[in-house]
């Protein structure tokens, strides 16, 4: 079995589709349908299956595909041990994030890079992503780390990806200081019953939780406006349209004065934001000094935590 013939299978598995592959691997699909096809004659036992017009792994090709996963964080490792001796931590670590994450993370991230890690500062590339949350995975194939969330309760990130923690996030409800419901310390599901909601759209992280609070509140949400970008739907919300769920504490409502995040009646809902990398990326010194960092960062979002 050869390298090549191996990643090819794993990212079939990933990416799903030998389009998508040859695609990131910059070489043409019959380039890796040859790859596949090689690695097929090592053995009798079928490594995939036709599934509509789409090439799919069967469950010897997942399994010899997690296995590659291993030979790639060890190729990683030798290659990293030069690496890191000749350069310490230098090179360039591209990070991914969501939005709001980025809104929170990225500047402070740059500013603790540019301070150095014990005397070495490796490069960041910054990229921002709106994706559904089984998205997420994904772009790991593309990016080092990847800040993603997901919501308290929800399926937990495959397992060929490394999901580190960094924080987990309560979810408020945001509404004008001059809404009667602004007054109260917390609000309950049921107080919610007549309010327009400002909701993200269908698929990502905070839709579902919308849902939530309107069944255990007894009436399905009155969803008036969808938008993705918690800016603006806080500007809805500040023209008086509504109530939004914004997250606590990657928000940006300092310029929004006019506004009041007021916590729910229900602790555990909120979302969890991790950070996710392929095995092999963390072999590398600084990726993990980057990750460091936003651990940190992380933490201190927390301990600045509390309501406007």
């Amino acid at each position: 079995m050869e390298l090549g013939q191996l990643r090819a299978l794993r990212e079939l598995g990933e990416r799903g589709s030998i389009a998508a592959v040859a695609a990131a691997l910059h070489v043409t699909p019959s380039s890796v349908s040859q790859q596949i096809s090689a690695l097929q004659r090592h053995t009798d036992t079928p490594l995939t299956y036709r599934d509509g017009r789409r090439t799919a792994l069967t469950a010897a090709g997942r399994a010899l595909a997690a296995a590659a996963i291993g030979v790639e964080v060890a190729l990683e490792r030798a290659e990293q041990s030069i690496a890191d001796f000749e350069a310490g931590a230098a090179g360039t670590v591209s990070v991914a994030a969501f939005h709001s994450a980025g809104l929170a993370m990225f500047g402070p991230l740059l500013a603790a890079v540019a301070r150095g890690w014990e005397g070495r500062q490796p490069d960041v590339a910054l990229t921002d992503f709106d994706v559904a949350q089984t998205d997420f995975p994904g772009l790991t194939a593309d990016h080092d780390l990847v800040i993603a969330h997901r919501l308290a309760g929800s399926r937990k990130w495959p397992s060929w990806v490394r999901a580190e923690p960094l924080l987990f996030e309560p979810l408020d409800i945001a509404l004008r200081r001059d809404h009667p419901l602004a007054e109260r310390a917390s609000i309950a599901p049921e107080d919610l019953r007549d309010e327009d909601w400002v909701a993200v759209h269908e698929g990502f992280p905070l839709e579902q939780a919308v849902s939530v609070i309107a069944t255990i509140g007894g009436l399905e949400a009155r969803i008036r406006h969808r938008i993705n970008d918690f800016s603006v739907a806080a500007a809805v919300v500040a023209a008086g349209n509504g109530v939004a769920l914004l997250p606590r504490h990657t928000n940006d409502l300092h310029r929004r004065p006019e506004l009041v995040l007021r916590p729910l009646q229900l602790p555990g809902l909120g979302r969890h934001i991790d950070c996710l990398a392929r095995p092999e990326a963390l072999e590398r010194a600084s990726v993990r000094a980057v990750l460091a960092h936003l651990q940190t960062i992380s933490a201190d979002l927390l301990a600045g935590a509390g309501h406007r």
